[in-house]
């Protein structure tokens, strides 16, 4: 099968600049290579070339301004049989403009079909253009059903994954060299660790994880916070928001660290300095693929019942999830619970990392993947020769 990947207009692949889709990407890729003729579109950006062949996978990389229009132009000139776009309904319609003859699947990392993005007749065509809509989560697909009932038997959960091979748990043999080396790195040997991995928005709650800290440090003052992540993913320029956080944990000292932005094939170590993960989301998070990560490495989690968040956290079994999302006390108590037990910690832990890899690695998402092509490309067939049998 002839396969494109349309990735959005914002960040390129590979993920040298991070972003979550690009990370799933660039983990799925090689595996749906082996079986499918690949081809990547995406922005260029300085460190790429424009036009590349990399283990078998071809990159096709146009500048952001004028991205959608050129994607269409390319797609007109070649016949793929399936075009996954991500992340981008608004713009499925004008693809399969110019490539009538392809199959179109697009996925949603986010609730890319609320009013503020798609008009209602802009929606209806994505649906109607669209063989398969694939969402990372329940809850987003919900907010597509929800609006658009029509959609119901197109839409499809997919949930992201990790890269076994990448992921080192706590308990491996070269995890505490590891830990050991980041805790001088950053100045804090012999600190328990309270991580946070994600962009510095108000949106994701890196405030309130400072504010819950004063009272973590009543019960443990040996702990420290770890804000891994910019502004905007490998952007780390300061604007009003990143500011106040530097501002709110001044006081504190060398208990709360910033490390800005961390290479994508880094953070794995990053986790395995960390005694607790916590995902603070404020907003409906469609799923952060952080819970994939931390579990992954083997960390406690403790995150919020936001979004979808709760499809892969299990409370008191794989993780912790907090309610009251907006008290710093709740992810307090919930913090402490974890440093102050660290029996539990470690069976949540293992229950973690035996949940991602019985059904979460990137080789059970190209498998999913591989079955919404096929079923997307097996149907647009049995309808062609329904057609010719009228």
């Amino acid at each position: 099968m002839k396969l494109a990947f349309i990735c959005t207009e914002m960040l390129p692949s590979p993920a040298i600049k991070g972003g979550a889709i690009q990370i799933m990407i660039d983990g799925v890729a090689p595996l749906l290579a082996r079986r499918h003729d690949l081809t990547i579109y995406s922005i260029t950006d300085p460190k790429l070339p424009n036009l590349e062949t990399r283990d078998g996978i071809r990159y096709i990389r146009f500048p952001a301004s004028a991205y959608v229009g050129s994607v269409a132009r390319s797609l007109s000139k070649h016949a793929y049989d399936v075009v996954h776009v991500f992340n981008r309904p608004r713009n499925v319609s004008r693809y399969k403009a110019a490539a009538p003859a392809s199959k179109f699947v697009v996925s949603l990392h986010n609730d890319m079909f609320n009013r503020a993005k798609l008009g209602d007749s802009e929606g209806l065509r994505a649906i109607r253009d669209a063989e398969k809509i694939i969402t990372v989560s329940d809850y987003i697909g919900s907010t597509v059903t929800q609006r658009f009932p029509s959609a119901r038997p197109k839409v499809q959960t997919v949930y992201s994954g990790f890269d076994l091979s990448r992921y080192r748990t706590a308990w491996d043999p070269e995890a505490p060299g590891i830990r050991a080396r980041l805790l001088k790195k950053y100045g804090l040997t012999g600190k328990k660790v309270v991580l946070f991995v994600g962009r510095l928005t108000d949106k994701k709650g890196p405030h309130i994880l400072i504010k819950a800290m004063k009272e973590v440090w009543s019960e443990h003052p040996d702990a420290a916070l770890v804000i891994v992540g910019g502004k905007w993913f490998s952007d780390n320029t300061v604007n009003d928001y990143v500011r106040e956080l530097y501002a709110m944990a001044k006081p504190y000292g060398n208990k709360i660290k910033f490390t800005k932005f961390v290479p994508a094939d880094q953070i794995p170590d990053y986790y395995l300095m960390a005694d607790v993960f916590v995902c603070s989301s404020q907003w409906q998070e469609p799923l952060a693929r952080v819970h994939y990560e931390a579990m992954a490495a083997g960390v406690p989690i403790v995150t919020t019942d936001r979004g979808g968040n709760a499809e892969v956290i299990r409370d008191m079994d794989n993780g912790l999830v907090v309610q009251d999302y907006w008290k710093p006390s709740a992810f307090a108590r919930n913090i402490n619970y974890l440093l102050s037990r660290p029996d539990e910690a470690r069976r949540m832990a293992i229950n973690g990392r035996r949940f991602v890899e019985d059904d979460f690695t990137f080789e059970h998402v190209a498998d999913r993947l591989d079955r919404v092509y096929e079923e997307a490309f097996g149907v647009a067939v049995a309808s062609r020769r329904r057609s010719r049998r009228r």
